[in-house]
């Protein structure tokens, strides 16, 4: 039974030990020139917020910390990453319509009043990221805002 054992986590050594040269491609990008960051007048502390809460899955630019190395953690941050960006990409946003950015706005504000963004796995990982009542309402009242700026410049 001993043998069994020790041959087994011998197996599972060499098995972890290869997966990891089998690394996602990293989510970073030096384009910035449509970003949100760079395209919008983003007050400083709601950009504070979407730093830490939402650009690295929604956006091309991720800032990978220390576990994001290890397989077959860094399969799940990317597969993350690639739904997140699918949802909303922050870097894209230049290249958006008028239309489906007011959608976006409006779906950032439901998101995160439900509490189902950021993830409650990103949270518990990047303690930053959650949000607290106020910064809800900061970054409602700002997308909300933005939206309407953006619908009053549509109709000009």
């Amino acid at each position: 039974m001993r043998k069994v054992i020790r041959v087994f986590l011998i197996v599972l050594l060499i098995v972890f030990v290869v997966i990891q040269f089998f690394q996602p491609e990293k989510n970073s990008s030096d384009d910035s020139s449509n970003h949100f960051l760079q395209r919008q007048q983003v007050p400083p502390d709601v950009e504070n917020l979407l730093t830490n809460a939402c650009l690295d899955c929604h956006s091309n630019q991720t800032r990978y910390v220390w576990y994001n190395k290890i397989a077959p953690v860094s399969w799940m941050v990317n597969s993350h990453i690639e739904e997140g960006k699918k949802e909303l990409n922050f870097s894209e946003w230049g290249n958006t319509s008028t239309l489906d950015k007011i959608v976006m706005l409006e779906q950032i504000c439901r998101e995160v009043e439900r509490k189902k963004m950021p993830l409650k796995s990103y949270q518990f990982m990047h303690p930053k990221a959650k949000l607290s009542d106020d910064q809800i309402e900061k970054l409602c009242a700002f997308t909300t805002r933005l939206s309407e700026e953006l619908l009053a410049a549509e109709e000009d």
